[in-house]
């Protein structure tokens, strides 16, 4: 596919301008690290909330969701779907909590909660761990993404691919800092939704494909556009792995990036830089209502409409005969897609597709050095390290990010396995990262054995048990929905185990997070007894929790029925698409009355 001038211009013009953005920025990004990394803690929802669909809205993101749907159908997609209980759990309990705590990142959390050396250690632990070896995983399997496209779109190499992206997404993420970044999110998420949403109307207009109404109705979408899994006996591997796992544990069980239980990542990031509790909780719905209802649905009519232009993987394969075998998945269906777009239009995509792999990587890459910086470095390195000096290795540490990713991508095939990978090792561990709140006796010790487990268990299912004891013994193998449950399992007790017989946080830790946070419940009722009895509490901390919890429902039904809404209208079932939008304004109207109930500052 041969790109036009003006396609070379429209990229050129988008890449022009996102590096002034960064340079504008980069004067007042310089000034602390308060300013780099949290832009100054003054953002308003809107641009918080913007931010962070874009973030979530990576080049790696449409395939993702194509894989999904060329695999398992429409339904398959509620691996993610299920995540947004836990995005509304954060909007109404857990974001006030962390606009409350004033850290700087999540991680400094471990210190303000918890006592002794054990915390120190898993603060630095967790920073090497999370900012280097998991960002990376991440920001490899995004920067793959990209890889394809190139190759589909440009004809690029993999070397020449990332070595362009990845130089431009540094400048500015060097220079800018965090709001240069969010600024840039913002015109980025806007390019991007054109990109996607013309996509998708120009790839449905194709001869092959026959308009919305020649998509449904063609029999290589048999069985692909239920949104639940047919629930049947033998179709019930499929309804556990894709549907009832997912809602029912792994929604709150699971540390997954974006999605974390309790908050966490680069959306406590976006929360911490808000101006106000208030504003760090609108952000956070916005995000939650957009990712999940608005936006998936241009990203599956083009995953459906590779169904009948490449139904397999061999058809791939003959298209595109230059592009490296190995590299040829069902992901890479998306660009296959796009690669039939008019000259003139296939630049606007080109530009939508690095500008979703820019926002994501550049949140990666300042998010990650956050940790470097403020949770190792400052922490164990240079205790006396100035505000110049984190500045400077933070963009010291953007960079060398960016470098290991780009490495690591070129050794991956597809975005579904960097996935798998992520939600295996996280499996476990997300029910600690909403109790901790909560419940004053979770400690170190146990966040770091949740940690260790997890990991461990991950590596014995997903590695050990199928390549040695499974052949060994001639047991059968581990279907994706089993690795889930012995995950979560075994790692649930064993943290659980470790909180009860491990020696707990200090008691004047605890009141002095409790002070400041105020998370108030009855696992706190003893602390909160004692701060009271001292004077060092003036009154009882509302509890509004259970306020919060209904608030949370009536969010979930608001945002699926919207997204259900938006399927049937597609389908042409006009009748099930009032029903659900019908639903939907019920649920939020029941949400506003609600909102005047729970104590946002």
């Amino acid at each position: 596919m041969l790109l036009q001038t003006i396609d070379f211009v429209i990229i050129i013009a988008f890449f022009v301008l996102s590096l002034l953005i960064g340079l504008y920025s980069s004067k007042q990004a310089g000034k602390s690290s308060a300013d780099f990394f949290l832009s100054g803690r003054s953002m308003p929802w809107w641009l918080l909330g913007t931010s962070m669909v874009a973030t979530t809205f990576s080049c790696d993101t449409p395939n993702l969701v194509t894989d999904i749907v060329r695999q398992h159908g429409v339904a398959g997609n509620w691996v993610w779907w299920a995540f947004l209980l836990t995005g509304v759990l954060t909007v109404f309990i857990f974001a006030k909590l962390w606009s409350r705590s004033r850290v700087m990142t999540d991680l400094e959390f471990y210190e303000l909660r918890y006592s002794g050396k054990i915390a120190a250690f898993l603060r630095g632990f967790r920073a090497i761990y999370l900012g280097a070896l998991f960002n990376i995983l991440i920001m490899a399997s995004v920067t793959l993404a990209l890889i394809k496209i190139g190759a589909v779109m440009l004809d690029w190499s993999a070397i020449k691919t990332v070595t362009i992206a990845a130089i431009i997404t540094v400048i500015y993420s060097t220079f800018g800092g965090l709001r240069g970044i969010i600024l840039t999110d913002f015109f980025q998420f806007i390019i991007s939704m054109i990109g996607a949403v013309g996509a998708a109307i120009i790839v449905i207009k194709m001869p092959e494909i026959g308009g919305l109404h020649g998509l449904m109705s063609n029999s290589a979408l048999e069985g692909k556009l239920d949104l639940i899994p047919e629930i049947s006996i033998d179709n019930w591997d499929a309804v556990l792995g894709l549907l009832i796992l997912p809602l029912l544990i792994q929604w709150w069980s699971v540390w997954y990036p974006g999605a974390e239980p309790g908050g966490g990542g680069y959306i406590a990031q976006r929360i911490l830089s808000a101006k106000s509790e208030k504003d760090a909780v609108k952000a956070t719905l916005f995000f939650n209502v957009v990712h999940y209802a608005l936006r998936p649905w241009p990203w599956i009519l083009v995953g459906l409409a590779s169904l009948i232009v490449f139904p397999d993987l061999e058809s791939l394969r003959q298209h595109f005969p230059n592009i490296d075998p190995s590299l040829i998945k069902h992901d890479l269906a998306y660009p296959a897609m796009l690669s039939f777009l008019p000259a003139g239009f296939i630049g606007l995509v080109v530009a939508a597709l690095i500008a979703a792999y820019m926002s994501t990587i550049s949140t990666h890459l300042n998010w990650g050095s956050s940790y470097l910086v403020n949770d190792f470095f400052k922490r164990f390195i240079k205790k006396d390290a100035s505000e110049k000096d984190m500045v400077m290795m933070g963009r010291i540490f953007t960079i060398s990010l960016m470098v290991l990713a780009v490495i690591l991508a070129l050794m991956l095939k597809n975005a579904l396995q960097a996935f798998n990978i992520i939600l295996q090792i996280g499996a476990g561990t997300g029910l600690l990262y909403i109790l901790r709140w909560f419940w004053w006796r979770i400690n170190a010790v146990t966040e770091l054995a949740a940690m260790i487990i997890s990991f461990f268990v991950a590596i014995f299912i997903s590695m050990i048990y199928p390549e040695y004891i499974a052949k060994w013994l001639n047991l059968p193998e581990l279907s994706a929905a089993k690795q889930l449950i012995f995950g979560v399992g075994i790692t649930t007790i064993g943290w659980m185990i470790v909180a009860f017989v491990s020696k707990p946080t200090s008691k004047e830790k605890l009141k002095s997070f409790y002070k400041q946070v105020r998370p108030g419940g009855p696992g706190w009722t003893d602390i909160e007894n004692e701060l009271l009895a001292e004077g060092k509490l003036k009154e009882k901390e509302v509890w509004d929790v259970p306020e919060a919890i209904k608030a949370m429902i009536y969010a979930s039904i608001g945002v699926y029925g919207a997204l259900f809404s938006f399927a049937y209208f597609l389908y042409a079932n006009y009748m099930m698409g009032i029903v659900f939008v019908s639903v939907t304004v019920l649920a939020f109207y029941l949400l506003s009355r609600k909102w005047k109930d729970l104590s946002f500052k």
